[in-house]
């Protein structure tokens, strides 16, 4: 259900269009001319199909609290995936340590469809750790090295980290 925006079209075009063109200039770092007029045009595109869905919401669906716990999500998952990482490597330059491959399972206490995919995301990202299907709230989840079984120790150790922040930010 989109409602209606105290911005006219253009402006909400505009904005979308500024938007699009500041990220395609962050992810390109270049101020050359071919890339700029590359990057008008292709937020120009982007803008002139999705302003109206892009703006639909407007500022109302921010807030800072949820701003707040997204960055936070942000580091804790970038610390969790350097542990992941770590673990990986260690698992695989010593090929003698015996490894225990398998898929476990978990219920989530997350509500929200969006949260969940985020979770399920996050999940798939960690190394070592593959979501392989998500039936309403249980997750099933490729573990490269099983060490425990029981579903509440299984969210402890794979989701619990991701989803006291995601509790946050979602509901």
């Amino acid at each position: 259900m989109q409602t209606k925006s105290l911005a006219s079209k253009p402006v909400r075009f505009l904005y979308s269009w500024f938007l699009f063109f500041i990220v395609w200039l962050a992810f390109t770092t270049s101020f050359q001319l071919p890339e700029v007029l590359t990057g008008l045009a292709v937020s120009l595109i982007l803008a002139a199909i999705s302003y109206e869905t892009f703006t639909g919401w407007g500022f109302k669906g921010i807030k800072l609290r949820n701003m707040w716990w997204s960055m936070v999500y942000i580091l804790n998952f970038i610390w969790l995936m350097v542990k992941a990482n770590l673990n990986v490597a260690r698992i695989v330059l010593t090929p003698s340590l015996p490894i225990n491959p398998g898929i476990v399972e978990f219920e989530t206490k997350l509500t929200n469809v969006y949260a969940k995919m985020v979770l399920a995301n996050s999940i798939t990202l960690t190394p070592g750790t593959f979501t392989v299907d998500v039936v309403d709230n249980k997750f099933y989840i490729h573990w490269l090295d099983v060490t425990v079984t029981d579903p509440h120790e299984v969210y402890k150790e794979i989701a619990e980290p991701f989803e006291r922040i995601l509790l946050k930010i979602f509901n």
